[in-house]
């Protein structure tokens, strides 16, 4: 229930080729969903956080995941300014050794969509970091 409101389900038909339905199915038993309904739903409440993330002023939480050269010179002083600048975002961070140069740095984020995107930005175009990447969904429906 919503409120007062009871929260009802719609049938609806869909009609897609015998092919991409297989494949869907496939996909769907390998995940472990029980029935199609489930895994539409999914589908459709992914693709709506996506567009709520997309506008950028939604609450949102996720993880801004980048791997660095630790021997760049001045590389930590501006990831760590860059990370003091946004502390209401960041919540917590993992730091792993990935070998005797290179670091994997975990960043969980909460916060504004559009504001977290700017941090994953500053962070992965500093020079010395490798690669990063931002995962991100809605805090909230």
């Amino acid at each position: 229930m919503i409120g007062n409101k009871k929260s009802s389900a719609v049938r609806f038909g869909v009609s897609m080729e015998t092919e991409l339905l297989a494949r869907f199915d496939k996909t769907s038993r390998k995940t472990g969903y029980s029935c199609r309904s489930e895994a539409i739903r999914d589908l459709i409440r992914q693709r709506l956080a996506e567009e709520k993330l997309k506008l950028g002023k939604t609450e949102a939480v996720g993880a801004i995941i980048f791997v660095y050269d630790h021997e760049q010179p001045d590389l930590l002083h501006k990831l760590t300014h860059i990370q003091h600048h946004y502390c209401p975002e960041i919540v917590s961070t993992v730091h792993v050794h990935l070998d005797p140069r290179n670091c994997l740095e975990v960043i969980v984020v909460r916060g504004w969509a559009d504001r977290i995107q700017k941090i994953a930005d500053q962070l992965t175009a500093v020079k010395g970091v490798k690669h990063g990447k931002l995962t991100l969904t809605t805090a909230k429906d």
